[in-house]
């Protein structure tokens, strides 16, 4: 069975499609922009901005019961492989152990809103 997940601790979608849907345990998790929750306004600076993301994953995450300890694979779509570095470093601050999900990083034109990182998740819990 597919249960919708939503929080107000994340941004809400910008269009037909859910913040993450649950179904036999694995959390799908739609790509995340740096947008404040709180406020709807974009982060800008590529520190800041994938801050942001990782703290919007981590908020999906907690309300399907789950952290980045479930997460098995990630996507990061970015705007410039210049931030790769930056990137790199932030989103690994986020994971309690070396245990890290598979991942691709692609550069990518253009993304939502023009920002310079999006991150998707997929992530399981028996």
């Amino acid at each position: 069975m597919k249960k919708i997940i939503h929080t107000s601790e994340a941004p809400a979608a910008i269009g037909p499609y859910s913040q993450a849907c649950l179904v036999n345990g694995t959390l799908y998790i739609s790509g995340q922009i740096p947008v404040d929750p709180e406020s709807g306004k974009l982060i800008e600076g590529i520190e800041k901005e994938t801050h942001q993301v990782m703290k919007n994953l981590k908020a999906i995450l907690t309300e399907a019961g789950m952290s980045f300890d479930n997460a098995v694979k990630a996507s990061i779509f970015l705007k410039n492989m210049d931030d790769f570095a930056v990137v790199n470093e932030i989103y690994a601050s986020y994971f309690n152990n070396d245990q890290f999900p598979a991942r691709e990083t692609v550069q990518v034109s253009c993304l939502p809103k023009n920002v310079d990182v999006e991150i998707s998740m997929i992530a399981y819990k028996d």
